[in-house]
């Protein structure tokens, strides 16, 4: 990648110095903000705290989603970045604690749970018993942090035992975890998605949904990862090992996550119109309204159009304009995700409230502040991975497989036998 002469990474390295304090700075600023728009406001605060919670969400959960798949391929090319996809899963104990203010402003946000607590009869509520009922809003909660916090802990616990000792077990471990995970990820992300998002309007249903979330959660978070890894190798710590490959098959992932976004959320658009039963297209009557239309065309454009036309051709993957590639997709990714809470609260149009601005600070600050702790505090590279030879694209000859099996190692897996 260095020799690129417009790559993001050729250039000297950055004087990070000024911006160790921003985290810092996000997290006072929109703390302060966040607080007093909880005292002026709290249906307001309510809908940009959630806003502000699903967009950060996506991306932890990109993190999760990202890990599970390296070790379900046993991938070699995502080997230098693995440990970025690790603490950015491992975010997600500290989004249980952000949680916090959705569970106790649920009751003033959800209108069905005004309903229940009514008993006044509602048939789409009625239909989606017993997950439409209060206890199953927290118990949901609840068990999704869960299985997100154990799948996080565990793999990327048995990733930092690799490092100690090499074992083969390590790796065994996390493929067997990820075998296991990848099914409880689908269900909580789905759950996750259905409960604190489309139960804003609850008489709407869609079976695609989790998948649209899983969509954009993995399209911003390799973007990001992208972001990362050209920030790491320009600065030193991945200098070595994050090759053009490594660069090139990242491209490649966001180019398929453009695509298979697309897909599943015209699909879902165009099976619900095709249908035209008005217990289903109220909810895309309702972003129609106002600029809500707006901003449904600039989602076409902005989320598809623009990054698929750019990523289809090989050398962009390599060079500079992948930042601010990436900086669009954060402002296309936050986009979309108030095209899907926002018109609840403000059916005329999309409003860019500056209680909006202060939660995404304050989350956005916390998250920077641990995750630039976690990357501190550990190894930047696995350091013992089976697979990091052939990441680097160096061959592993029959001396060293015959050297290796006389010393009790074993050459295939890594690690003792």
């Amino acid at each position: 990648m260095s020799s690129q002469t417009n790559s993001p990474t050729s250039a000297a390295p950055l004087d990070l110095s000024k911006w160790r304090k921003v985290p810092m700075i996000l997290m006072i600023v929109g703390g302060i903000g966040a607080v007093a728009g909880f005292f002026v406001d709290q249906h307001q605060f309510g809908f940009s705290w959630l806003l502000a919670f699903m967009f950060f969400l996506s991306l932890c959960l990109g993190g999760l989603g990202l890990t599970i798949l390296h070790h379900l391929f046993d991938a070699s090319w995502s080997v230098p970045v693995r440990r970025i996809y690790e603490h950015l899963a491992f975010l997600l104990p500290v989004m249980a604690v952000l949680f916090l203010p959705i569970a106790y402003l649920a009751p003033k946000m959800y209108p069905w749970m005004q309903l229940v607590k009514e008993h006044t009869p509602d048939h789409s509520i009625k239909e989606k018993f017993p997950l439409f009922t209060i206890p199953s809003f927290y118990i949901v909660a609840m068990i999704c942090f869960a299985v997100w916090a154990f799948l996080s802990y565990k793999l990327r616990y048995w990733s930092l035992k690799q490092d100690q000792t090499g074992s083969v077990e390590c790796t065994r471990k996390m493929r067997r975890f990820s075998a296991v995970g990848v099914f409880l990820f689908a269900v909580t992300l789905t759950l996750a998605a259905i409960m604190w998002m489309k139960a804003l309007q609850h008489e709407w249903f869609s079976t695609m949904y989790g998948v649209w979330y899983f969509a954009g959660s993995m399209w911003i978070t390799i973007f990001t990862v992208y972001s990362i890894t050209a920030l790491l190798k320009r600065q030193g710590p991945l200098r070595e090992v994050a090759t053009e490959k490594t660069f090139y098959y990242i491209g490649s992932l966001m180019f398929a996550f453009t695509v298979f976004y697309a897909y599943i959320t015209f699909f879902q658009y165009f099976i619900i119109w095709n249908a035209n039963m008005p217990e289903e297209t109220f909810w895309y009557l309702a972003r129609e309204n106002g600029t809500w239309f707006q901003i449904g065309i600039l989602i076409i454009f902005g989320h598809f159009f623009i990054p698929f036309l750019t990523l289809l051709r090989i050398d962009i993957k390599l060079s500079w304009i992948m930042i601010p590639l990436g900086v669009w997709a954060w402002l296309m990714h936050f986009v979309d995700i108030s095209f899907n809470i926002m018109p609840v609260k403000h059916p005329q149009g999309f409003v860019v409230h500056w209680m909006d601005l202060a939660c995404l600070a304050f989350i956005g600050g916390v998250l920077a502040t641990v995750f630039l702790k976690y990357l501190n505090a550990h190894p930047i590279i696995p350091q013992k991975d089976p697979r990091f030879a052939e990441a680097m694209d160096i061959y592993v000859g029959d001396q060293y497989v015959e050297a290796a099996t006389a010393r009790g190692i074993d050459p295939k897996h890594g690690g003792n036998k």
